[in-house]
């Protein structure tokens, strides 16, 4: 057996004992667990609050920009953090295409801010 196929095969044993172990799992909870079905059980939860109307609600399109935002900014953080515990190693250059990145970023934030996303109500 060539080693291209040796690989592939261990990725393939490996994913079918994860699929095996995931069903002797949930096999065993299903036996161990109580099961006492009542009609107060399997209503749809709402936080304590009693279910009303229909289940399909419209957010408003701004909470969607708001939440885009806000992974911008996270993913910002993910890429700064190891640019800052490897700056002295990146010297001039890594700091000039930090300056880059941020300022393309400022720009969308304030692309944001002037379209008045950034206003809640």
């Amino acid at each position: 057996m060539s080693d291209f196929l040796r690989s592939y095969l261990t990725v393939g044993i490996f994913g079918l004992v994860a699929v095996v172990l995931v069903a002797v799992l949930l096999g065993i909870g299903r036996i161990l667990r109580p099961s006492n079905p009542t009609v107060q059980k399997l209503e749809t939860y709402e936080s304590g609050v009693d279910p009303t109307g229909d289940m399909w609600s419209q957010s408003n399109i701004r909470y969607y920009i708001f939440a885009l935002l806000f992974v911008m900014f996270d993913v910002e953080a993910v890429f700064i953090f190891p640019w800052a515990t490897r700056l002295e190693a990146y010297e001039l250059f890594g700091l000039i295409e930090m300056a880059i990145f941020i300022y393309i970023l400022l720009l969308g934030l304030l692309y944001a801010w002037r379209k008045g996303m950034l206003r809640w109500v």
